[in-house]
């Protein structure tokens, strides 16, 4: 097993993500730019790099819940890491997993459904724990699915941040509308939400209770919400550092944990 701080991403890591992302630094638009500015790393860039040191050349890699996109914002790094894999399938009951084109294998099904007989060394499940309604099957069959070593990321949101909170009391029929207008959403993207696993603790005990312990756990800091709009942008920013300089956590966060299978 590896040493839990070898799961941690670096700077160096996510200048190079950033590198795979943007390309060159003249071609940032102005939100990579602010972000550069303020030397801020969204959660999607966390996960991004992570994936990027734990893909390794010839590994197999499940991929759950992951739509027509590995990585909505990086095409770059889908067809980089779908490359280097030697198996890539993606499980998904919706029809836009038909869209995917990095998977190299499509199984239209719940993950709690999946029956596979291959095991893999790499189970990742973005933005999916929050619509998950039955995470003890959700958890048993991720174990299931991996070999002795194999390792389970999760990255979702938080449960007790702001807007997963207003998200709850909201109706669904008001989803889609707030997702599109603060970040250009598309319907068919917009699903109901749950969150059912969306606490460290409760993550932790999901994966313990099949075996699997937790490696590396990571609270990270999203100042996305405005993030369409240039002041928004600007302002989230500034109180993100304002916080940080006085030793307080930004109170958007998301989860990314990693989870060994013994």
């Amino acid at each position: 097993m590896r040493p839990i701080n070898s799961f941690a991403t670096t700077r160096a890591d996510l200048e190079r993500l950033f590198r795979i992302k943007y390309g060159d630094l003249e071609n940032y638009g102005w939100g990579p730019r602010t972000r550069k500015r303020l030397r801020y790393f969204s959660p999607d860039d966390h996960y991004e790099a992570l994936l990027l040191r734990l893909v390794s050349a010839g590994c197999t890699w499940l991929d759950v819940g992951c739509g027509r996109a590995l990585f909505p914002s990086n095409p770059p790094l889908a067809r980089l890491l779908a490359n280097r894999v030697a198996v890539l399938v993606g499980v998904d009951p919706d029809p836009t997993l038909d869209e995917n084109p990095f998977v190299h294998e499509r199984v239209l099904n719940t993950m709690e459904a999946f029956q596979g007989e291959q095991r893999f060394d790499l189970v990742t499940m973005r933005m999916v724990a929050e619509h998950v309604t039955e995470p003890e099957d959700v958890v048993a069959s991720v174990a299931r699915a991996l070999k002795p070593g194999g390792l389970a990321v999760v990255y979702t949101v938080n449960r007790f941040s702001p807007v997963p909170l207003i998200t709850g009391v909201v109706p669904f029929a008001l989803h889609h509308p707030a997702k599109w207008f603060l970040w250009g959403a598309q319907r068919k993207d917009t699903f109901p939400t749950a969150f059912r696993m969306n606490t460290r603790t409760r993550l932790r005990r999901l994966f313990e209770s099949q075996g699997l312990g937790e490696v590396y756990f990571a609270y990270l800091d999203d100042c996305r919400t405005f993030g369409r709009f240039r002041l928004g942008l600007w302002l989230e920013l500034v109180v993100w550092r304002c916080l940080q300089a006085i030793g307080l956590r930004y109170p958007e966060t998301c989860l990314l944990g990693v989870y060994c299978k013994k």
